[in-house]
């Protein structure tokens, strides 16, 4: 354990591939599936609340007015992803084949993640009030922006979204964290003092996400559509993809020098791809017989950067903790 430590792979780690391997071997069905589904909607509810209530509203008008590392964020993520997936998409599509070449231009395209973003920019000692804008607005603007991006690379007529995304985004984190808010004077000193409530909602919010999306992929059948080679070329290009972008996202923080909280910021926003968002917005627009292998490179991208996120964000809280 200690030679892993010194890599950056610790408890929480192993926890966290432990977890993806659980969904693929003993994924949650029916009745599970669904009290899975309520459970996790109610932790990052709790997540949001803690958030808000530990918060000072300062700290919040400065996140949204950060208009330098907000503009950063959203460029990299409806910018950016889009010209890096059509150049992969140019490179390496004839040897992937339509629908994984679609799948790497649909991910290409989607917003930003909002609760694992968000967690790992708090383990990390990053700007929180920041992320939490930079995340909700890339969400909120990526339920049109995202369709209107597949219809123009992908020639995709006739797709539709619903609010229902706009409404969870509501629910499940603006609206909690505007309540966290409100009790703040009440409870925010409260939580400040207990570090262990927020640290265990952190994480045990991510393995939970974890767990869903994986245990969604194995109960779908997904995993056996796909041939075996098709399946290893499209995480090489993936990998690629997640290394070019976290690449680019540490180089601008630096080019820009921006403040090393706010380069969390826009590292852990900036380079993420949400798949909470991806699997409705492709329900709505591609075939159904079409749609697994659409979706299969969002998976392995949300996946991916799931464990690398987290190496990295135990890396920094690590070096926090001896600096203080």
């Amino acid at each position: 354990m200690k030679q892993l430590r010194r890599i950056g792979v610790d408890g929480y780690m192993l926890l966290l591939i432990g977890t993806a391997i659980l969904g693929l071997v003993l994924p949650a069905k029916g009745i599970a599936a669904e009290i899975l589904s309520h459970v996790t909607f109610w932790a990052v509810t709790l997540l949001f609340f803690i958030y808000g209530a530990k918060l000072d509203p300062a700290a919040v008008k400065a996140g949204l007015l950060n208009l330098r590392l907000q503009s950063l964020t959203f460029l990299a993520t409806y910018l950016l992803f889009p010209v890096l997936g059509v150049l992969l998409a140019a490179i390496f599509g004839p040897l992937l084949g339509t629908a994984m070449t679609m799948g790497v231009l649909f991910l290409a395209v989607l917003p930003s993640t909002v609760q694992s973003s968000i967690a790992f920019t708090s383990m990390s000692g990053g700007n929180i009030p920041a992320a939490i804008c930079a995340a909700s607005l890339s969400n909120i603007v990526g339920v049109v922006l995202t369709p209107l991006l597949v219809a123009k690379l992908l020639h995709v007529e006739g797709g539709g979204v619903s609010l229902d995304a706009i409404e969870k985004i509501g629910l499940q984190i603006l609206l909690p964290f505007v309540v966290g808010q409100i009790v703040r004077p009440w409870i925010g000193e409260f939580v400040k003092k207990h570090k262990l409530l927020t640290m265990v909602v952190d994480r045990g919010s991510i393995l939970l996400i974890v767990y869903a999306a994986f245990s969604a992929g194995t109960v779908s059948g997904l995993w056996s559509q796909i041939p075996a080679q098709s399946m290893v070329l499209s995480f090489v290009v993936i990998s690629i993809f997640l290394a070019l972008a976290m690449g680019i996202m540490v180089a601008v923080g630096r080019l820009f020098r921006l403040p090393q909280a706010d380069q969390a910021v826009l590292f852990f926003c900036g380079s993420t791809k949400s798949l909470a968002s991806g699997l409705p917005i492709a329900s709505a627009i591609f075939p159904a017989a079409t749609v697994g292998a659409t979706v299969l490179p969002v998976m392995m991208y949300h996946m991916l950067q799931l464990l690398v996120c987290s190496f990295i964000a135990q890396r920094l809280a690590r070096k926090i903790a001896l600096n203080a």
